[in-house]
């Protein structure tokens, strides 16, 4: 009996040793070309207020409470939400805007879980119109490190940058 308490106290052991060795950061990365040009795709993403019209996390709870800062645009703009269990509650504000070329933005999670994390959308001139790279980065605590061995950020969140990309491309070629 002692020998298997043991036993499977070295392989939780193990296992925590495993997963705190992997890595502290994750970065989920998208990207679409929109036939259209910097300034129109920059303007969506940089007002907050334009959210509503192509974030999937905005149509996964139309009775989602929003609350702006004083500006909703540009450095300093901040937005907040309260919602269902799909989106949770948190708080974005932009900490960097450089018209048509990237935007900046700290994200806060309250709930489902407390996370903060940074957001950035870098916007590259194509031949097509305009080529947006959507990232997402932060920290991974020994808890996320853990919920990442079953279920990473790309499988979490990556359907919905791709939902919200297809959103902002079909908005900004009308």
């Amino acid at each position: 009996m002692l020998t298997a308490i043991v036993s499977i106290a070295i392989i939780i052991i193990a296992f925590l040793l495993f997963v705190s060795a992997r890595p502290n950061t994750f970065s989920l990365v998208r990207s679409a070309d929109i036939k259209a040009p910097p300034e129109r795709v920059f303007a969506q993403i940089n007002d907050f207020k334009n959210w509503k019209s192509w974030s999937p996390w905005e149509k996964m709870d139309p009775n989602m409470t929003r609350t702006y800062g004083g500006v909703t645009s540009g450095k300093g703009a901040k937005y907040s939400w309260i919602g269902n269990k799909q989106v949770g509650e948190g708080n974005m504000e932009i900490t960097h805007s450089q018209p048509f070329t990237n935007m900046q933005l700290d994200l806060n999670f309250l709930k489902p879980f407390k996370a903060s994390n940074v957001t950035e959308f870098t916007l590259t001139p194509s031949a097509a119109g305009t080529n947006i790279k959507w990232e997402m980065r932060g920290p991974l605590n020994l808890m996320m490190k853990l919920m990442h061995m079953f279920m990473n950020m790309d499988s979490m969140v990556g359907k919905d940058f791709d939902q919200g990309l297809a959103n902002l491309r079909a908005l900004v070629e009308r």
